[in-house]
């Protein structure tokens, strides 16, 4: 794709590090202007930076309504509008594998950050964007939403609810013009996904690769996917080549999706056949 985002201004939340920051690099390759929304300031400031006058950073925490609505209002003030809403940011937050265990303080954060967040960057954006013939709003949601686990309910849960949000905002927002899609990673290296939240410094890279060799199995494809891969379907989404696609969820995850790696059929015949032969 060349220049498919030309003239096109775009917010991303999450945007320091990442699928955010994949996404926002290529947003600019693609001719986008991009205000970078996060709160992890020392790595957003130097992400702009390095972007040069084609980005802005600013501090946005995504639970705060204030802070998501300023996100806008720099768009549009300091670039001239807003066509691209991409909610990415998120949390996995802590690893609490038994629910009978759950406090419920970590499901509520995860809440407000996964699915509040994303709602607030969606009502912001489509205020601005219904006012001035339409645009996109995406939002980052997860593999994990499409099928049941061990684990991570809160996180699971809350991006159910994006891909649910999604398809209903595509349905009260078309007639805006406002198109709106969500993307479902698959295993996918970054520092959230890796290893979530709470890992001693020192052990982050150890434990992300302990993580994401146990999730290689359940891929297909047997690749784990990289920021990149979700940056260029955020960049297609985003762009006028998907002019007729909303209420999509877009699952980029190396066919994670598609059901059992296990070759349940050839299991079952070889039983079948040491069952007959006795």
């Amino acid at each position: 794709m060349v220049n498919v985002l030309e003239g096109k201004v775009a917010v991303v939340t999450g945007a320091a590090r990442g699928i955010g920051e994949a996404s926002a690099r290529r947003f600019v390759e693609e001719g986008a202007r991009v205000v970078l929304g996060d709160v992890l300031d020392e790595l957003g400031e130097a992400l702009a930076d390095s972007l040069g006058s084609s980005a802005l950073y600013r501090h946005a925490d995504v639970t705060q309504p204030g802070q998501v609505q300023a996100l806008v209002d720099t768009a549009v003030e300091e670039f001239g509008g807003l066509h691209i809403m991409f909610n990415n940011a998120g949390t996995m937050g802590a690893l609490q594998p038994d629910f009978l265990e759950e406090d419920f303080l970590t499901f509520r954060k995860t809440i407000e950050i996964n699915l509040l967040g994303p709602m607030l960057g969606a009502s912001y954006a489509a205020r601005h964007m219904a006012r001035n013939g339409g645009g996109c709003i995406l939002s980052t949601a997860s593999s994990s939403a499409l099928y049941g686990g061990y684990g991570i309910i809160p996180y699971r849960a809350t991006k159910a609810g994006v891909v649910s949000m999604t398809k209903s905002l595509a349905v009260e927002l078309g007639k805006y013009g406002i198109r709106v899609n969500s993307i479902s990673p698959g295993p996918t290296r970054t520092p959230m996904t890796a290893v979530m939240d709470g890992a001693p410094e020192d052990k982050v890279e150890e434990l992300a690769d302990i993580s994401m060799e146990c999730m290689r199995g359940r891929m297909p494809l047997g690749r784990l996917g990289a920021p990149e891969d979700i940056a260029n379907a955020a960049v297609f989404l985003a762009s006028d080549l998907a002019a007729q696609i909303t209420g999509v969820d877009l699952a980029v995850d190396g066919g994670e999706t598609l059901g059992n790696m296990e070759n349940t059929a050839e299991i079952i015949q070889q039983r079948l056949t040491e069952a007959l032969s006795k």
